[in-house]
């Protein structure tokens, strides 16, 4: 069903009667098991009792993206996401009236997740409306705190783990991740008018925005991408370890994402970083390799516990790549 059809049902004018808490989670499943990622959302690892929240927050962050990149029209968007905001105040006041809003009060409840994170994710597709270009990685970073660091908080708030220590290393895993999709879909952003790639490395290596524009690949867009892609290996890597601070199952999950943002931007080098003609896809495969390191680096050992002597190890990587 396209997005404009669930802004009919759902949407602001839709005047349509609040759902059942049943039905509006009957909702979020179907949202969250009919949508293409590159890693599914409901891994068989999630423990069966935590599925339906992971559903619930998936369904929100879903109509939250779709609301930016699925309406067409800027200044529409950005009115709907204030409509979307409004919906998440209700549902705080306790007046659900959305259904993925119905489906999410119960998980926000039982679990005791805080407005920021939700609120965060808005800020950040606002700020896609207006902004097309960046032009220095911190800047983009700023970005990644808002796009991607409030979903792995998400997590880690239904994992009952949530704490400074762990919510840094969080961020670590989801900021390389946003990375590795951005480094992914770089043809298909400059379609939709949008260029992750900091100006200032566009620069240094000599890149014009015209070549991207044009999809003129050149050893000098190679080297951008070979410079961007180690960059975002090294936020994936320091920030692994977050899950050994998990219960078992779902440290394998949480893994398992990390290092699938690690197979995708080794398909980025293995197409020798030529994604202006075509997207590296994981396959089958490389999922199961995934899923296989993930079980292997986790099963065997039994959950950290964040401590003082930890700290040094959860600091998010510095500027050291950066310049």
């Amino acid at each position: 069903m396209s997005f404009e059809r669930e802004l009919e049902r759902f949407g602001p004018d839709a005047g349509a009667v609040t759902p059942s808490p049943s039905e509006a989670e009957a909702y979020t499943k179907r949202l969250a098991t009919s949508h293409y990622e590159n890693f599914p959302v409901l891994s068989v690892f999630v423990p069966k009792g935590l599925r339906q929240d992971f559903a619930n927050i998936y369904a929100y962050c879903r109509w939250s993206d779709d609301l930016a990149d699925e309406v067409g029209d800027r200044d529409r968007s950005l009115r709907l996401l204030d409509w979307w905001q409004a919906e998440l105040e209700a549902c705080y006041l306790g007046a659900p009236r959305h259904p993925v809003m119905v489906a999410l009060s119960r998980t926000i409840e039982e679990f005791s997740i805080p407005r920021d994170p939700f609120v965060d994710l808005l800020g950040a597709f606002r700020r896609d409306q207006r902004q097309q270009r960046y032009a220095t990685f911190e800047e983009l970073r700023d970005y990644c705190r808002g796009s991607a660091d409030p979903v792995g908080r998400l997590v880690l708030y239904l994992c009952r783990a949530f704490r400074e220590e762990t919510a840094a290393l969080s961020d670590s895993v989801c900021t390389g991740l946003q990375l590795a999709n951005f480094w992914q879909d770089v043809a298909i952003d400059i379609d939709k008018g949008r260029i992750y790639l900091p100006e200032e490395d566009r620069e240094r290596f000599g890149v014009g925005e015209s070549e991207i524009r044009d999809r003129e690949f050149s050893d000098r867009f190679a080297a951008l991408m070979a410079f961007e892609v180690e960059r975002a290996e090294d936020w994936l890597r320091r920030g692994l370890p977050v899950a050994d601070f998990l219960p078992t199952r779902l440290g394998i999950v949480v893994g398992g994402f990390a290092r699938g943002g690690l197979a995708i931007l080794r398909k980025v080098r293995g197409i020798g970083y030529n994604v202006l003609e075509r997207r590296p896809k994981v396959t089958k495969w490389d999922l199961a390799g995934v899923l296989c390191r993930s079980v292997g680096s986790r099963v065997w050992r039994p959950a950290r516990q964040p401590s003082d002597s930890t700290l040094g190890t959860m600091t998010c990587p510095s500027g050291s790549h950066d310049s």
